[in-house]
């Protein structure tokens, strides 16, 4: 058994009674404790009380927290800086003086997990990951002779991550400092935009966020610095940091690059453009955004391969796309994709479009705004400015003798509309709406003021989707779940099934997880279920209705994926447990 537990045993925090009955569960001895805490027999603030008592005491070293991934070493920190009066620091949310941290060699902060946060005449605080290091602390004073040390409290994992960003800066140093000196040697606006070391810049940019998988660039301006974060698997995480200076020829370039007005700072603005990063080319589509020390920019990467993914391979398992096949290829109807934004309802209208489009058939669609461009479809961008909506553009397209029409998003009544009688009066049209679920799809439509019999009369197909990111295939490891999460799934999974979780490696950035994959459900209107909608008859016959006809749900598909080992159990029940 682990030392911890062992420790609380023998002081009777916890009783061996409880022990015995975990272990006659099958639960492993090394994550007793874990399941002790999940089921409320001790808090896990009273454990991480008794931690920094043993901590304190010496009978522990800070380092134990390590074998223990269910102990949040933040919560071990704050308990421990509050009992020795020292500030805890949490590095993500402070903007810090990284002139200051280039003062001192990288090599001795790394070796020491240490990090300068701020000096003033007489002090310097710096955060250490352990409070109780004292070789550590002298280390890091010798760096300092004439001021006096403060020391401050910060995790392990924000610290290395810190000074990973600044390694990263220190990588492209010379080109900031070309990019400074270039600056300085040209007077005019004009020929500060030509300058070519901030176009060396943006490409390193973007190579190094495509590299890592990003879906969207961020560029922040704080009040000392420029932050560059990058959208992996759905996360945020920081890729760059730039002193301030650095910023306006950034944003004045990369608004030039997309046909923006530069000179306007106070209005949001958007554009796009097209760039080789490597061998390929990508589009981005960007945005600005006035905010208190700048603009916010944002560039979502538009790759053009991803346009043409068919539905398998974004991830929709066989029955799933028999059903929405089927769908598709009724001659007129209505086929909805729902789903919370950023769960890839965008993809799967390409994915679906991809199987319609033939030489045969005239396809449009309806975008705000088009994000990929395909062949032998006609794409209209919608325009608030010239009082182009969703609607008008509907009306307009229906004189064009279309055969499918694929709407963006389905926002207004008008809108849903005009889409249901297009669907009713022989053409096909798929478009997506904001529902939980497959079947909440339906009383959305009749809040959204449509006749029932309408609805019933229109709508061929329902997809609801989610997002579950894939466990990385370089550090996948056997999962043991506990006790309640065990009990939570025991009637949708046989027994003896093995799961997986990544343990973190550097190739998915110590996350467990790389890319994401689609997890749907997909409801086929059948005729029992259509005179049900045409009844107004309630969700939950809807459901029973469906679950007859062999409709299974999103959660019972995550599952699925768990049970195959592609996504984690914990990622299934984060995502899909309604």
């Amino acid at each position: 058994m682990d030392r911890i537990t062992t420790d609380l045993l023998a002081n009777g925090s916890i009783m061996k009674g409880q022990v015995d009955r975990l272990l006659s569960k099958g639960i492993s001895e090394n994550l007793i404790l874990r399941d002790i805490t999940l089921s409320g027999f001790m808090t896990m603030e009273r454990l991480v009380r008794f931690i920094v008592h043993q901590i304190r005491e010496g009978v522990y070293d800070l380092s134990i927290i390590d074998n223990y991934d269910y102990i949040e070493e933040k919560a071990v920190l704050e308990r421990l800086a509050q009992e020795l009066d020292l500030l805890f620091l949490d590095l993500d949310s402070i903007d810090m003086d990284y002139n200051l941290i280039e003062k001192v060699p990288l090599n001795q902060l790394e070796k020491h997990n240490a990090i300068p946060i701020s000096q003033d005449d007489m002090s310097v605080t710096v955060a250490f990951s352990d409070p109780l290091d004292i070789d550590a602390q002298e280390a890091i004073q010798r760096l300092f002779p004439r001021k006096i040390l403060k020391i401050a409290l910060a995790t392990k994992k924000q610290i290395l991550s810190s000074l990973y960003k600044i390694s990263l800066k220190d990588s492209i140093k010379d080109l900031v400092k070309k990019i400074r000196d270039e600056l300085n040697s040209i007077s005019t606006i004009e020929e500060q935009q030509e300058a070519s070391s901030i176009l060396l810049l943006i490409d390193v940019v973007l190579k190094t966020c495509i590299n890592s998988r990003s879906s969207d660039v961020h560029i922040e301006p704080t009040e000392k610095n420029c932050m560059v974060r990058g959208r992996v698997d759905g996360k945020l995480t920081e890729m760059f940091i730039f002193e301030k200076d650095i910023y306006p020829p950034l944003a004045s370039r990369l608004k030039l690059l997309a046909n923006l007005d530069i000179a306007e700072k106070r209005k949001p603005q958007d554009g796009r453009f097209s760039t080789m990063v490597g061998a390929r080319e990508y589009d981005f589509r960007i945005s600005t955004l006035p905010i208190l020390y700048g603009e916010s920019i944002v560039m979502r990467v538009l790759d053009k391969q991803k346009a043409l993914v068919r539905l398998e391979d974004a991830g929709m398992d066989s029955v799933s796309y028999q059903k929405l096949l089927k769908g598709l290829k009724a001659p007129y109807g209505i086929i909805l994709v729902t789903g919370p934004t950023g769960s890839g309802k965008t993809t799967t209208l390409y994915g679906a479009l991809n199987e319609l489009r033939n030489v045969e058939d005239k396809i449009i669609t309806v975008e705000d705004p088009v994000e990929y461009r395909m062949n032998l479809i006609q794409q209209v961008q919608v325009n608030a400015k010239v009082g182009l909506s969703f609607a008008d553009a509907l009306r307009s397209i229906l004189r064009q003798d279309p055969d499918k029409i694929m709407i963006g998003e389905i926002r207004d009544q008008e809108t849903l509309e005009i889409a249901i009688k297009a669907a009713l009066t022989g053409h096909m049209v798929i478009s997506t709406l904001h529902t939980n679920d497959a079947i909440s799809a339906i009383p959305r439509m009749a809040d959204m003021g449509i006749e029932h019999y309408l609805i019933s009369g229109a709508l061929v197909a329902i997809q609801a989707q989610r997002l579950v990111r894939k466990i990385c295939t370089y550090c996948k490891a056997e999962d043991t779940l506990s006790a309640s999460v065990l009990e939570e799934i025991d009637d949708v999974v046989p027994e003896g099934t093995i799961f997986y979780k990544g343990k973190g490696c550097k190739e998915c950035a110590d996350t467990g997880y790389m890319g994401r994959e689609m997890i749907c459900e997909v409801l086929n209107i059948s005729e029992e279920l259509s005179s049900l909608i045409a009844k107004g008859a309630s969700k939950e016959q809807m459901l029973e209705q469906a679950k007859g006809e062999g409709f299974i749900g999103l959660f019972q598909n995550g599952i699925q994926k768990a049970i195959d080992g592609i996504t984690s159990i914990e990622e299934v029940l984060k995502v899909a447990k309604g």
